[in-house]
């Protein structure tokens, strides 16, 4: 019988548990570790569920004095780190193999009853890493070498209807989260496995959302056939925004003016109209540089044209924003990894992406049932 300290929810205890030698390796072991969940480390399972829990939630040095003044524990700036890496690593580990089975097409049928509405949303943000995560890569600005990484997060949810404004309103508490810094065809594999797990298959009406990038249909056409695709109108409002600035730079009252029947053919899905608006202003303007740009916006629409069909979605009382997704790049992903002065290595962001993933999708707790279990 050997012993040992562990630091547990209410302060250090001394275990005594037996310690086996085998005789052909002359390798030791001690399997209570194992069954207590506290094999190679000096935390107790509780403890580590906190130091998670602060970890995905704050940086690790000041985590550290909320566990003193919340729990009255002493622990470092690092161990806060390793262990909410480690959580979450050991989740992106669960979730591979539920990956993997998807790329196997041996996920289990997933029995219950209809979803009325099922949506998927795709974005990316940019998360700055350490200079040897960027090796080889060129920056966003030209010239620059690259700084950041871009993780790739995705969303699934369901709508219950619409409100007594004809609005669509969203499930309360249906949103879950996944992400990770990877290629978009490692994600898209990701998604399609998350939406599956949701009820994809059940639903009546499916539904993806994002911006214009290409990846985001791509993922679409490949892993969700079948799917009404919607381009975010306020991105695509956007687009239109950012040519009336360079038309007219400085001018408000021009910028409106330009920019207000346009607003109005995106709006009522008269996407080609607006299309050929854009391509006679293009050849109108001297500056090849600013008429290539608006060519280039002129596609934008013109590719993207069945994705915005805003009065048919609208009539089918379907979302036309995805503005789900775009919060939560903020506050998964933007208010944890994207503070000032972080820079993160690859793998290590990826584990906290995925622990905080885990803890914003209401998962935690049946994470730590399962390991129990």
């Amino acid at each position: 019988m050997r012993s040992r300290p562990v630091l547990t929810a209410v302060g250090w205890a001394r275990i005594e548990r037996p310690y086996y030698l085998c005789t052909e390796c002359n390798q030791g072991q001690f399997p209570a570790d194992v069954e207590l969940d506290i094999d190679k480390t000096d935390f107790s399972p509780g403890v580590r569920r906190m130091l998670a829990a602060v970890g995905s939630e704050t940086p690790f040095a000041p985590g550290r004095k909320q566990l003193k003044l919340l729990a009255d524990l002493e622990v470092t700036a690092k161990a806060i780190e390793r262990t909410a890496e480690s959580v979450g690593a050991d989740i992106e580990s669960r979730q591979q193999q539920n990956i993997r089975r998807a790329k196997q097409l041996c996920l289990p049928a997933m029995a219950g009853a209809p979803i009325p509405h099922l949506y998927v949303q795709m974005d990316g943000t940019q998360v700055f890493v350490v200079k040897s995560e960027t090796e080889g890569r060129a920056g966003r600005t030209p010239g620059q070498s690259a700084r950041t990484r871009e993780c790739k997060l995705g969303c699934v949810f369901t709508q219950t209807g619409v409100d007594d404004q004809g609005r669509p309103v969203r499930e309360e508490g249906s949103t879950t989260y996944v992400g990770a810094i990877e290629t978009a065809e490692d994600f898209g594999l990701r998604i399609y496995t998350e939406a599956y797990n949701r009820g994809w298959d059940r639903a009546t009406i499916r539904v993806v959302m994002g911006d214009g990038s290409r990846w985001i249909w791509n993922l679409a056409d490949r892993h969700f056939p079948g799917a009404i695709q919607i381009v975010d109108l306020y991105h695509a409002r956007e687009h239109l925004w950012d040519l009336a600035r360079k038309l007219y730079p400085a001018d408000e009252v021009a910028q409106k003016r330009w920019v207000r029947y346009k607003l109005d053919w995106l709006e009522n899905g008269k996407i080609e109209k607006l299309t050929a608006a854009l391509r006679k202003t293009a050849d109108l303007i001297t500056s090849l540089e600013l008429a290539k740009t608006i060519a280039i916006e002129a596609e934008y629409f013109d590719g993207n044209r069945d994705r915005m069909r805003y009065p048919e979605f609208r009539q089918q009382n379907l979302f036309v924003g995805s503005g789900v997704i775009e919060a939560g790049c903020k506050t998964v992903i933007g208010s944890r990894l994207k503070q000032s002065g972080m820079f993160w290595t690859v793998r290590g962001a990826n584990a906290i992406i995925a622990l905080r993933c885990c803890c914003v999708s209401g998962k935690f707790e049946a994470y730590w049932e399962d390991r129990a279990a």
